[in-house]
């Protein structure tokens, strides 16, 4: 049987920025609640109460301040090294028969120069590979015959250390994401593995990226 508060939470659940808004205290209960109640009778088949809704908007929002301050939280004050890097060119191919050879050749070629960026990762049909720019004419030379999807130049990464609890903890790379969207910062790629991630931005808004990141440390 649905009840005001269940369908308060789903309205909530389904509007991510409004969910997170609520959990920090910053929307006026009564204002949202008047603007929800057309879909909220809607969804009951019967009128409901401007008051009752405002009370399930509290409890929610205070449950809500539970489950993200005291465990999102003190996941992101335990972020470790963020490490930034400039001049970088992401590279996507379709996956092919040929392509882990050139991705061999490619390895053996910038393997005695630790100042080069190089990360690739596959899905099901792509491959991405993230490099240095300043080896972007040997990628250029070693991939000619591959079907380039993509290829995006003057991109910088942000690189992200974080603690154990993170692999168990729900919400975290949403809560990050989440800042970095309402900077309006496009992400171009993500990549990460269990206790590390590595977004590429554009260079025109790494210093931005990097702040929003660096903040979460502070909440």
């Amino acid at each position: 049987m649905k009840t005001i508060s269940s369908v308060v939470e789903h309205y909530i659940k389904t509007k991510p920025f409004l969910l997170s808004a609520l959990s920090q205290g910053i929307i006026n209960l009564t204002s949202l609640a008047r603007h929800m109640m057309p879909e909220l009778e809607q969804e009951l088949g019967k009128d409901i109460k401007q008051g009752a809704v405002v009370m399930s908007l509290k409890r929610l929002s205070e449950d809500l301040d539970f489950r993200i301050n005291h465990k999102i939280i003190k996941v992101l004050k335990g972020i470790g090294e963020i490490t930034v890097r400039s001049s970088l060119t992401d590279y996507t191919f379709a996956v092919s028969d040929t392509l882990l050879n050139k991705h061999a050749e490619l390895i053996s070629s910038i393997t005695a120069n630790p100042e080069v960026f190089y990360t690739s990762s596959r899905g099901v049909n792509e491959t991405n590979i993230v490099v240095s720019s300043s080896v972007n004419p040997m990628v250029d030379r070693l991939f000619a015959d591959e079907k380039m999807i993509e290829k995006t130049e003057n991109l910088a990464s942000i690189t992200v250390k974080l603690p154990k609890d993170n692999i168990s903890s729900p919400g975290i790379y949403y809560y990050i994401f989440q800042r970095l969207a309402w900077e309006g910062i496009i992400i171009n790629e993500v990549i990460s593995t269990s206790y590390e991630f590595t977004i590429l931005v554009s260079e025109d808004v790494v210093d931005l990226a990097f702040k929003v990141i660096k903040d979460l440390k502070n909440l």
